[in-house]
């Protein structure tokens, strides 16, 4: 299903915080915009000039898109809705609490003939991207190591230190950097994770901190670290790629990408410690994260092309989550994903 070259219709399913980007880049586009939610978000709806929908259903009747903007268990629900009536669905990450759900989101979409876009936003940021496109070309020799940070104050929304409600720190924060892994060394092949101080009966407090490493197919191995930490502290992402010839590296707190020459071979450095936060993420003066993402996900629906995130991008994301938490419920034991799992994610 693609949509003709005449105003795109969109709903967006929840109003929290992420809702105004969404809107925002929409808009940007031109597109005719209605929203739902538990309470009706008044201030959001005027501040767009958009209308709230009676409800769920009512908002699905009158679109071509919905956006799903909801906490992480209700998107299988919400996107399996949408689909049955053949609406396109962005859905923000993570897909799903499971990657069995995020596949099953999956294919239902394909089967409708209809298209679901993980909105894995991090791609679309300028310094990343600039990273992914020179690793991919070789600009650093071969990729050998991968090192991401993303830390700051911990969310004030109960749900989020629930993992069994959806949240958690490594599902719901590092997904991102997961992503950033995976779309830069490819599929892994090991997980481990450890979360300190460890949930107690599925919940945490902040502040909590987690490391995440990877081995990749391909070799390259990845160490994400993340926190959300006390209130007030700022808010930072780190990369550094390593490759034989060189060292790619970006820090938000400076908003620049840096290369420097190959040193030790596979070495990255010690990572910027999570604690020590040097500032919220300025905004980008290359481009607009959000509206370039909707943008792309706009012309994949419009031309029937890829857009830069797939269905299997946000499933293989997921899936990694899973083999993390299984590390972390391990005390931190190394979590291989089985054959059958594996292959479908090379």
């Amino acid at each position: 299903m693609t949509v003709p070259d005449a105003p795109l219709r969109v709903g967006l399913i929840g109003a929290g915080g992420i809702a105004a980007s969404h809107l925002d880049a929409w808009q940007a586009l031109g597109a005719e915009c209605v929203i739902s939610s538990r309470t009706r978000p008044e201030a959001l709806a005027t501040r767009f000039g958009v209308e709230i929908a009676d409800d769920v259903d009512a908002l699905i009747d009158r679109v071509d898109v919905v956006g799903i903007l909801t906490p992480t268990p209700t998107h299988p629900d919400l996107a399996l809705r949408a689909i049955a009536r053949g609406r396109h669905v962005v859905c923000e990450k993570p897909l799903a609490v499971s990657a069995a759900e995020a596949r099953h989101m999956a294919g239902a979409a394909e089967a409708a003939g209809v298209r679901l876009f993980p909105a894995h936003v991090v791609r679309y940021f300028a310094a990343y991207r600039r990273i992914q496109q020179q690793v991919a070309a070789g600009g650093i020799g071969a990729l050998r190591s991968l090192r991401l940070s993303r830390s700051g104050a911990g969310p004030t929304a109960g749900w989020f230190y629930d993992e069994g409600a959806g949240g958690g720190l490594i599902r719901d924060l590092l997904i991102h950097d997961i992503d950033q892994a995976l779309w830069l060394a490819g599929p892994v092949v090991s997980v481990s994770a450890r979360q300190d101080p460890p949930s107690v009966d599925g919940r945490f407090s902040a502040p909590v901190t987690a490391v995440v490493e990877l081995t990749h197919a391909s070799g390259v191995t990845t160490r994400i670290d993340g926190g959300w930490l006390g209130e007030g502290t700022p808010f930072r992402t780190t990369i550094a790629a390593v490759g034989t010839e060189g060292t790619l590296a970006h820090d938000s707190a400076a908003d620049a990408v840096t290369e420097t020459a190959a040193s030790a071979p596979g070495d990255a450095g010690p990572a910027p410690s999570v604690e020590s936060g040097a500032g919220y993420l300025p905004p980008q003066t290359e481009d607009h994260p959000y509206r370039a993402q909707i943008a792309d996900f706009a012309d994949a629906i419009r031309t029937g092309g890829q857009a830069r995130v797939t269905p299997a991008d946000g499933i293989a994301a997921v899936a990694v989550v899973d083999a993390a938490y299984a590390s972390v419920a391990a005390g931190g034991a190394r979590s291989a994903f089985p054959p059958s799992q594996r292959d479908s994610l090379l």
